[in-house]
């Protein structure tokens, strides 16, 4: 699919299907769009009444006129003063599944210009149009072609904006990667698979990489992720991937995944109704988010030095398998009482914030696939965000909010901690029922020394079983847009 930055306009392109977005407020027609009105004929108006149109976010609609365009739509962006990036990007999703659905191989886009950023604006809708487009078909054994596809879209009114349109390709690159490892089977995203995309990324893209093996991460007492994943008859991976750029760089900071390929629940194996085993391939979303911020970090080449970490592994059972009751030590030295086998991405989560923390960044986000606790209490859609930094936390939400990424930022309730407490150990690893997401972000906390940390429990917006916009069913690739979001203008 190609993009333009086109100096035309509305009523000057001609192709397949132009697109033009409305606003609430611009019911009755005036200005350009009366002219457009004009220039069809009326047909612009006629498609207005006849479908009783009032702009409404995610409305849309389309008649055929003929002459310079085939086919004239209309989509609404709801009222004006609540326009936002996002509503950008849905509705370029709704435009371009539309003249997919249209059969129309050219599309035109007429969008207001948000926020006086012609730059944002272009970048944005080329990110909802790429997105929506995007069909993962690697596992069928049979796939019909569209009769015909989308190739061509022009955003107009938008001259001079190819490096707008050149970062939306980029970032839709990592999203897509991420998608794609997400949805990818647990036999096909193994640890060792998840190296090999690191180790792609490094290669094509001038990164340096390493992959500790198990003896290596022994050597650095991880013994809290090396418990995990000594059940597997997969070798663990420790990937550390370092993106750095040319001259000094403004900032360093470092991004850290749960990379999980999938999670039995070990001895204390996820069963029943509700358990969600068939979905715990997507228990690597953390590490597939950060993989892909990597893929899109290494083309947009920040002034920012960055380092995208997961400590790979299955959770299994086996003879070899955790128990119940073990104690594990860290590689900080604190010692963790394992009450439960299922509560196994934070103890790679651990190592991994030990060893980011030596690192010296400036700041360190995780994401992780965390716990059921935060789906329960943010939904399908909504990430949490924890950290005791509240710079950091604004950065994070304000980059969340221009990528169209949604988070919540929940309590660190220290006192909760007394529910982690064990009279063996250091800690447990879970805690009692109420608040599980938060005692999880504290016990995280515990192996973090200095750095300005937060962590995001992603377990709701990691997938999605409807379409919805720009996410089709399965995996979102959450996470990647507000990544870079955050590096590129808040690091």
């Amino acid at each position: 699919m190609k993009f333009v930055a086109s100096d035309k306009s509305c009523l000057t392109w001609s192709g397949d299907c132009l697109v033009v977005g409305l606003s609430e407020e611009s019911l009755p027609l005036t200005g350009l769009l009366s002219e457009l009105n004009e220039s069809v004929s009326g047909l612009l108006q006629e498609l207005i009444d006849e479908t009783d149109f009032k702009a409404k976010a995610g409305s849309s609609a389309v008649i055929r006129v003929g002459g310079q365009v085939r086919k004239l739509a209309i989509v609404g962006l709801g009222a004006s003063d609540g326009l936002k990036l996002e509503s950008l990007r849905r509705a370029a999703a709704v435009a371009a599944k539309l003249a997919r659905r249209e059969k129309c191989a050219s599309l035109g886009i007429s969008f207001p210009i948000w926020n006086n950023s012609p730059e944002r604006t272009a970048q944005t809708i080329a990110e909802g149009i790429t997105l929506a487009m995007h069909e993962d078909k690697r596992f069928k054994s049979e796939s019909e072609p569209a009769k015909v596809s989308l190739t061509d879209v022009a955003l107009l009114d938008l001259p001079g904006h190819e490096a707008s349109l050149a970062q939306a390709a980029h970032v839709c690159d990592g999203v897509i990667l991420a998608r794609e490892l997400v949805a990818a089977p647990p036999n096909v995203v193994t640890p060792m698979a998840l190296a090999d995309t690191a180790q792609a990324i490094a290669n094509d893209h001038g990164l340096t990489i390493k992959v500790l093996e198990q003896a290596e991460c022994e050597e650095l007492g991880m013994g809290a992720y090396l418990g995990v994943a000594m059940a597997s008859d997969m070798p663990p991976k420790f990937i550390h991937l370092t993106y750095t750029p040319d001259g000094t760089p403004k900032r360093k900071v470092a991004l850290i995944g749960k990379g999980l390929t999938f999670d039995s629940g070990g001895l204390n194996i996820k069963a029943g109704a509700g358990s969600m085993i068939e979905l715990m391939k997507m228990d690597m979303g953390g590490a597939a988010a950060v993989l892909g911020a990597a893929k899109a970090i290494a083309q947009i080449k920040p002034d920012v030095e960055v380092h995208f970490i997961s400590a790979a592994t299955e959770n299994m059972i086996s003879g070899r398998a955790l128990h119940p009751g073990d104690i594990l030590t860290a590689s900080n030295g604190k010692t963790i009482e394992v009450n439960n086998t299922d509560a196994e991405g934070r103890l790679t989560l651990a190592d991994a914030l030990v060893y980011a923390d030596k690192l010296g960044v400036d700041a360190m986000v995780d994401l992780a696939t965390l716990t059921g606790a935060c789906l329960v209490a943010l939904g399908n859609d909504i990430a949490g965000l924890f950290t005791p930094d509240d710079a950091l936390a604004k950065k994070i939400s304000q980059a969340a909010d221009a990528a169209g990424e949604k988070l919540w930022r929940m309590p660190m309730e220290e006192k909760y901690f007394d529910g982690l407490k064990s009279i063996v150990a250091d800690m447990k690893n879970t805690g009692p029922r109420p608040g599980g997401s938060i005692t999880a972000a504290l016990f995280l906390k515990q192996f973090v020394k200095e750095t300005a940390w937060a962590h995001l429990d992603i377990a709701g917006p990691v997938w999605n079983e409807k379409d919805n916009a720009y996410n089709n069913p399965g995996a979102t690739g959450y996470g990647v847009r507000m990544l870079v979001q955050w590096i590129l203008e808040n690091a």
